[in-house]
């Protein structure tokens, strides 16, 4: 069990020049062949996470060839347990976002299926790690399995790599300061649960998602709050309530506010994300744009009349700009995150 604080932040100051985002492996780009491949589902892109694209750097780093995460879209228990809600950290543009940040050079999503689990580990060693991306090594996690009833293990790609001429490190259980290990579920839980510290200090950087903004009732404008409105996945478990964020468009982060739920004020809808950009004015609808989690203010609450909301609204704003003139520009991969949003 290994346990440090945030690792590969060397490499954050230094963006690959070219970083490429490919779906499937059918035709893998020839500049990511006859490199490292990192393997998992890398769901949140964790400092656990980060320690395994840490070894593929490194692995690389001799060599000079291209590294590569190769990682499945939808989650594999999405396919094999479709009636048990997963909450998503990072959704696929997010992930590929991170993978640049922290140096790697692609990012390969490949689409998972009941025909994919249902192929052999060897098949899948030689048809696509060989055959397709021409691998020189590959890395995994110490609980990464793979193939036709979970037959590829580490052991079993440290024996393939052996009668096949590719090298295989596997990363041990990475733990935290307090000796737990890292997991993704630990970070749904603090998120569900608005301990944004905890998950942050968990993934090493803050927590962001990407979405495109949509329109909504327009009552913001009539609070004297006009707010740009983005609905996160359905299975977003992150606590209802009202945050200090950043909000980034057109390359430009903002300092914001943002409720995350239900309005039970007003609708008791479906969730929403409502973001009131501070001292920002022009129309933002259609625009693609990154909101940051920087602090967590309270619970969604319904107030006795609207004039009391719209008081409670105001001591968020100002708890907001407090929170969010103190945090600063966060670690060094955080500021790589900035550069790329």
């Amino acid at each position: 069990m290994e346990t440090c604080g945030l690792i590969m932040l060397e490499h954050s100051g230094n963006l690959p020049r070219d970083f490429t985002f490919v779906t499937g492996v059918d035709t893998f780009p020839q500049q990511l062949r006859n490199g490292v491949v990192a393997i998992g589902n890398f769901d949140g892109v964790h400092r656990g996470h980060q320690a395994v694209l840490g070894e593929a750097l490194a692995q690389a780093g001799a060599a000079g060839g291209a590294v590569t995460a190769m990682t499945f879209e939808p989650h594999p228990r999405v396919v094999f347990r479709p009636d048990v809600p997963l909450f998503r950290l990072t959704s696929p543009a997010a992930k590929a976002r991170l993978m640049q940040a922290l140096g790697l050079n692609g990012l390969a999503v490949v689409p998972f299926d009941r025909d994919l689990a249902a192929v052999t580990a060897d098949d899948f060693v030689a048809r696509v790690l060989i055959d397709r991306l021409g691998i020189t090594a590959v890395v995994v996690g110490y609980d990464f399995h793979f193939g036709r009833g979970r037959g590829g293990s580490p052991a079993f790609l440290a024996s393939a790599g052996q009668r096949l001429g590719f090298d295989v490190a596997v990363v041990e259980a990475f733990a935290d300061e307090g000796g737990a290990i890292i997991s993704s579920s630990r970070i749904r839980d603090a998120l569900s649960e608005g301990d944004l510290g905890q998950a942050n200090g968990l993934l090493g950087y803050r927590w962001f998602v990407i979405g495109e903004i949509v329109g909504g009732e327009k009552r913001g404008r009539e609070l004297g709050y006009p707010t740009a409105n983005m609905r996160l996945g359905d299975d977003c478990a992150l606590k209802h309530g009202v945050y200090a964020v950043y909000f980034t468009v057109d390359g430009v982060a903002h300092h914001a506010v943002a409720s995350y739920g239900r309005r039970p004020q007003f609708d008791n809808g479906a969730p929403l994300l409502e973001t009131f950009l501070f001292d920002f004015s022009g129309d933002l609808y259609g625009k693609t744009a990154t909101v940051t989690f920087v602090g967590y203010l309270r619970p969604e609450l319904k107030f006795d009349s609207v004039a009391t909301l719209i008081e409670r609204m105001d001591q968020d704003s100002a708890e907001a700009r407090a929170i969010l003139a103190a945090a600063g520009p966060g670690n060094a991969l955080d500021r790589a995150l900035d550069r790329l949003s």
